[in-house]
């Protein structure tokens, strides 16, 4: 199964959307065979997205061009696009094999092509045993690799993907991501893939941009916008993390220092944007911290007591409560040095100034600490 390699860009999109937000000067560009995620929260328009570029939903203002062809006023069926529809909108009376055959046939091939097209992709989604299974006879893992079986059948320019992984159990969930990967890796197709969840995002991706009610927010690499939110709203959908009210206090040359609801100072490294008196949000990422003994008191860190201690075989997740209105959430690592520390504990949870994030303003569910899952 071979695929050209394809360019697309969205420029200045806007459209009405029912149901759903209406999307607002939406512009990105996917380059050739990329994985690119289009991340959200529910109703931040990220479906609207894909509908767009499969032109289910009409665009009141912008373009979409696919290899320097303007699409945007093509009906669907030009376009050449796969698409996977959040509920994989699957013929429930229709067998696997005849599913994936109904593209191939409206593309006018022969029985022999059909024929050969269908061992091939059955075989390469692992759905050559259920071939003459009906939907409802499925695992729901099956049932997902029906629908993107029945997409990539068609070899399309682009291929379209909304929520492709939701509902899943967490295995199941894993299994076919990683086999998600390997099959973009191998077919190199241009995919566009909308989704809410971050570690699907941030695993499939070679470049995700981040939706807000129905705007791009932030687009890049995965790891840079990990690492570099520019607003809560993004940090927030990049993953957990708590998000801690503070007050710049004091500006360094290499950062600037700042204080929490409960008093406690902070300095944090490569801020040029604070002055003294600015609010903002201190962005913590679980898996960046360390707990130590409350006596230990070498480089950032902020006192407190263990609240809650669950154990989940790889790892420990802590909610260690500094005296704000929720707690820190730390992960590590099971195993780790620093040994387990028990509920009540009095404990210091140890920051790198370098891993901390700063951004203006007020998280985004509104004033107080709090932690996003």
């Amino acid at each position: 199964m071979s695929r050209p390699l394809v360019d697309i860009r969205l420029e200045g999109v806007s459209a009405a959307a029912q149901p759903g937000p209406a999307l607002h000067d939406v512009s990105f560009h996917v380059r050739y065979g990329e994985f690119f995620t289009v991340l959200g929260p529910p109703h931040s328009g990220k479906s609207a997205v894909l509908r767009a570029i499969a032109g289910f939903l009409p665009l009141s203002a912008g373009r979409i061009v696919v290899d320097g062809e303007d699409i945007s006023r093509l009906p669907p069926r030009r376009r050449g696009l796969g698409y996977v529809f959040h509920q994989g909108a699957l013929w429930p009376h229709v067998a696997v094999e005849d599913q994936v055959a109904f593209g191939l046939e409206q593309q006018g091939l022969g029985r022999g092509a059909i024929e050969e097209r269908l061992r091939l992709v059955l075989r390469r989604l692992r759905l050559e045993e259920v071939r003459r299974a009906r939907p409802a006879d499925l695992t729901l893992d099956q049932q997902r690799r029906l629908a993107l079986a029945r997409a990539l059948a068609i070899e399309p320019r682009v291929l379209l993907l909304d929520e492709p992984l939701a509902h899943l159990d967490p295995v199941s969930r894993k299994t076919l991501r990683l086999e998600l990967a390997k099959l973009h890796i191998d077919l190199a197709v241009t995919t566009i893939c909308a989704t809410r969840d971050a570690a699907d995002a941030l695993a499939l991706s070679n470049r995700l941009a981040i939706v807000q009610d129905g705007r791009v927010i932030q687009t890049g690499e995965p790891e840079e916008l990990y690492q570099r939110p520019l607003t809560p709203a993004a940090a927030e959908a990049l993953g957990p993390a708590t998000f801690l009210p503070v007050r710049v206090v004091e500006v360094r040359d290499l950062g600037v220092v700042v204080e929490t609801e409960h008093g406690d100072r902070v300095p944090v490294a490569g801020i040029g944007q604070f002055g003294v008196g600015d609010a903002g949000v201190l962005v913590l990422r679980p898996e960046t911290m360390a707990i130590t003994e409350a006596a230990e008191a070498y480089g950032p860190g902020i006192p407190g007591r263990v609240a809650v201690r669950v154990f989940e075989g790889a790892r420990y997740l802590y909610e260690v409560d500094v005296g704000c209105s929720a707690p820190i959430r730390v992960e590590l690592p099971a195993g780790r040095d620093t040994g387990v520390f028990r509920l009540g504990d009095r404990v210091r949870v140890a920051m790198s100034s370098e891993t901390m994030v700063l951004l203006p303003g007020a998280p985004t569910s509104g004033a107080g600490a709090r932690i996003s899952e």
